[in-house]
Parts: structure tokens; C-alpha cells; sequence
């Protein structure tokens, strides 16, 4: 079907890769002339990949913050010439100390010996790099770890990051200390945090056992009623997918979030990568890609939540593109890869699901919208385009299909018009946002998806790293360069 590049997951030089279709799956196929073949399953769904094909969309020129040879991707990233995203989502990983062990995480103190943690300063440097992207600045950030709420100046690292202009605030957390102190959430609110991703691997016991080491069920609904009590009043959470633990539980998460929705605001499901060597068996047996996850959410919510509810994340450009031309600023186009992930957005209403699909023609008002870009400019401007989308996009709609309690067609159109955070957040705020990322490993990494990730860590060094190249090519040697021995640290984890 196509060619592209990959690495050798032994000794990790470039090599060339085959993905093609097989028995209704797509297969990549890759060979290095010293450790021999390797083979992976791409997508499980072959029709869905085609779907999904459509949705490709190329990016507008972004500032190169290394002059470097882009036919060495990936291990030039900077990012450099090759790279066609800009930050959508930056990453901070503010320290790599834990309170917790868990053995599906990237990165602990505790294993690697090391203490990551960048100095205030460092982190203000790395934020100001990530502004500086031109012509789009990052607006969104996510301080990581590790556990982020370890360091005693998050606080003041969040007030830094609303200083410095960042829209969207985040940190990615177990919930340890978020459901120990109720006044250490309002202190988060206060400084200036919007949401908390929050790890959350099920709603019984048993795949916290498996993943956790222990039954942290208890934990994170404490930590869930503690935001709804004192702040921050925005949670997605966070469940990190594998067969036999957690797979046969991706529809009473769902359902969870929408039970509590006036808290939990999304639900962003990762498929578990590779570390390490695995061999083939193991991964045919254990792989689970995104379709797999749209079949397991269509079984587990009987059939309310379909495959075709979903779409691939840079199906929004036009919607970008649209604002953009009408406010005339740049703004955040997400022409991220479209195999990198899927989303779709769900109303709840008397206990059952409502896909957006199910009453908007999804792909008809894209396609209008696409069409009437270039008339911004045109003879019509923008106020002849603003009345003429004002009078076509209820064709889309059909109001009798959707949610009762809410004016979704005006709730759309006030987006169009303004284009604003205001309005943007009011959707958000009425529907629960449904996403799978699956991030790549080394053996089913693909160039063509690296060049085009939206997804970036901030290093010590000025580097902006897309996140599937850093944590499987860079992180070992960034935070052996910015690290001292962990034994050298009186620093608690608590």
C-alpha cells in the first residue's frame, strides 16, 4: 500500500519499511541487513485506514528551531526542516521522582538511578521556546513526570506558564496528592490550572492490581471528589490500555465519564506500547492498535458508540482554517498524521450515548466548510460567508436525532461565528470528548507519522522533540545529560 521509514528496533538504524494490506489488517514489514526481518500490526481495520486516508492534510511552514540535515529523521529532532506540525500539545516533564512504581510507565527515578528535574529557570526557557514557534505559538502545555505534584513549586510553574500566555493548562497526574489534600487542588485552581489528566485504568479493583501494584480505584475517586469540591473543574481521564487487564472494561470507563461529567470532561485511551525486546508472538498476542479499541467501545456500549462515530483528529483542519480566515490570526491547525489517532465527541442523555455522528453529516459540513474558505477572501468577505454558513449548516443537523436538552445548531454556529475560547469551552462543556493516541514503539514506528506529530516535548537543551521519537530514542540520553544520581537527593516522594 505505501513505503516509508522506520528504525531497527536492535540496533535502531533507519531502514526501509513496508505497510500493506493483509486478511482485512494492515501489516508493517521491515528488514535490517544485521538483525533481519521484523513484522507488526499496523491497523487492525483496513477499511477503516481508508477512511481515515482522506483526512490528510498538510501543515503551513513552521519555524525550524535546528538547522539540521532532515534526511536523518529522526534523530535530528529539534525540530527540524522535516517536520510539518507545530506544537499542539507541549510536554514539560518537570521531574521523573514518583510516588508510585508503576510498570507501564516511561520513565522513574527509582529504576533509572537518575533525578530529572529541570530548574525553574530551565522550565521558563523551555516555555519561552515553545512560544517563540512561529507562525502559531504553543497555547497548550502539560507538565508531566514522574509526578508532577512532587515538585513544592508547581504552583508558581503554572502561574509562570498563564504569565507567559499559554491558553490551556495542564498537568498529567496519578492523583496521590490531589486526593490527599483538598486545599492542594484549590491551590492548583488558583494558580491558574484548567485540567488534570488524570491515570485511570478502570472501574474495579482488578486493573490497578495488574498495573499499579495495588487497588488505586479508591484513590482516584477521592482525588475526582476532591477537584469537583475545590478545583480544577476540568479532568480527562487517562486509561493506558492491555489485553487481559483493562481491554474488557473501555465501556464502563466511558460510561463513568459521563456519569460524572460535570467533572470529567474526556476520556483519551492509550493502547500500551513496546518496551524492550518482545518478540513476535508476543506482540501479535498483546498489540492492541486503534480500531481495536472503536470494535471493543462498539461491543461494550451496544452498539451506541459506533466505529463510524469516530474520526481521525486532523479531520478539524477546515474548522481551523475556517476560524482562521475569518478572525484573520493564525491558529492551531492539527494536521497531525490521520493514523495517529481517532476522537469523537458523545452527548449522555437518560443513560444512553449520542455520537455527534448520529445527527450531524460529519463529512457533508466538513466539506462545506472546506469549500467556503476561499470566499472569505473572495467578493463575498467575511460577512457575505458568515450569513451564507448561517443559513446552510442546519441542513447538516438534524435535530430530531440529537440531544433534547441542548440547541446544538446554535451551540455549533456560535462557534463559527466567534471562533473564540469562550464559545469553544461552552461546547466542551456539554459534551464528553472521546479520544484514542496510540503512541508508536520501536516496532511499528513510522517517519511519516513522526514528521507530522502535534505532540512535542521542551528539553533543558532548547530542543522541541515530537513525543513517540523522544520516549523511544531520546529520553534516556536527555535526562542522562540534565540529571544527578538519585541517591544524591534528599528531595521526599510523598
Amino acid at each position: 500500500m505505501r513505503s516509508t521509514k522506520s528504525v531497527c528496533p536492535e540496533c535502531k538504524k533507519i531502514i526501509t519499511a513496508s505497510i500493506f494490506e493483509e486478511n482485512g489488517k494492515l501489516i508493517m514489514e521491515k528488514g535490517c541487513p544485521e538483525h533481519g526481518n521484523f513484522r507488526d500490526i499496523y491497523w487492525s481495520d483496513a477499511e477503516l485506514y481508508r477512511k481515515f486516508e482522506i483526512h490528510s492534510h498538510t501543515g503551513s511552514e513552521i519555524s525550524h528551531l535546528q538547522d539540521s540535515d532532515s534526511t536523518n529523521c529522526p534523530f535530528d529532532c529539534g525540530i527540524c526542516p522535516a517536520h510539518q506540525t507545530g506544537t499542539l500539545l507541549a510536554n514539560i516533564d518537570i521531574t521523573n521522582r514518583c510516588n508510585l512504581a508503576c510498570p507501564v510507565c516511561f520513565a522513574n527515578a527509582r529504576v533509572t538511578g537518575l533525578i530529572y528535574e529541570p530548574s525553574f529557570e530551565e522550565i521558563r526557557k523551555m516555555m519561552e521556546t515553545l512560544r517563540n514557534e512561529k507562525p502559531v505559538p504553543c497555547y497548550a502545555v502539560q507538565f508531566s513526570g514522574g509526578e508532577p505534584t512532587l515538585r513544592d513549586d508547581l504552583p508558581e510553574i503554572i502561574e509562570l506558564a498563564e504569565e507567559l500566555g499559554f491558553l490551556q493548562i495542564q498537568i498529567a497526574s496519578n492523583g496521590v496528592k490531589l486526593a490527599k489534600s483538598p486545599e492542594y487542588c484549590k491551590r492548583l485552581k488558583d494558580a491558574g490550572l484548567h485540567t488534570i489528566y488524570l491515570s485511570f485504568d478502570g472501574v474495579t479493583p482488578d486493573p490497578y492490581i495488574k498495573t499499579r501494584g495495588f487497588n488505586a480505584l479508591p484513590l482516584k475517586l477521592k482525588a475526582i471528589k476532591n477537584c469537583r469540591d475545590f478545583g480544577p473543574d476540568s479532568l480527562v481521564l487517562v486509561p493506558t490500555l492491555a489485553k487481559e487487564v483493562n481491554d474488557f472494561q473501555v465501556g464502563g470507563i466511558i460510561r463513568f465519564a459521563a456519569e460524572n461529567l460535570d467533572i470529567v470532561k474526556g476520556v483519551n485511551f492509550q493502547p500500551i506500547a513496546f518496551t524492550g525486546r518482545v518478540d513476535q508472538s508476543q506482540r501479535e498476542d498483546k498489540r492492541i492498535t486503534i480500531p481495536d479499541v472503536l470494535r471493543l467501545v462498539e461491543e461494550q456500549t451496544d452498539g451506541e458508540i459506533s466505529r463510524n462515530a469516530w474520526y481521525p483528529v486532523s479531520s478539524v483542519v477546515p474548522i481551523s482554517r475556517f476560524l482562521s480566515a475569518m478572525r484573520k490570526v493564525p491558529i492551531p491547525e492539527f494536521t497531525v498524521h490521520q493514523h495517529c489517532g481517532a476522537a469523537t465527541y458523545l452527548f449522555f442523555e437518560e443513560g444512553h450515548f449520542i455520537p455527534i455522528t448520529d445527527f450531524i453529516d460529519v463529512d457533508g459540513f466538513l466539506e462545506f466548510i472546506n469549500e467556503v474558505i476561499p470566499e472569505i477572501n473572495g467578493k463575498g468577505g467575511r460577512v457575505r460567508t458568515l450569513a451564507k454558513v448561517i443559513k446552510e449548516i442546519p441542513r447538516y443537523i438534524d435535530e430530531s436525532r440529537g440531544p433534547k436538552s441542548i440547541n446544538v445548531t446554535r451551540m455549533i454556529l456560535d462557534v463559527l461565528k466567534a471562533g473564540d475560547k469562550e464559545h469553544t469551552a461552552r461546547f466542551h462543556r456539554n459534551t464528553l470528548f472521546v479520544g484514542v493516541m496510540h503512541f508508536q514503539d520501536l516496532y511499528n514506528i513510522d517517519l511519516e507519522r513522526i514528521k507530522k506529530c502535534g505532540v512535542h516535548y521542551s528539553t533543558p537543551d532548547g530542543r522541541i522533540i515530537p513525543f513517540c521519537t523522544y520516549n523511544t530514542l531520546y529520553r534516556e540520553s536527555v535526562e542522562q545529560q540534565f540529571s544527578m544520581p538519585y541517591t544524591q537527593t534528599n528531595k521526599s516522594e510523598r
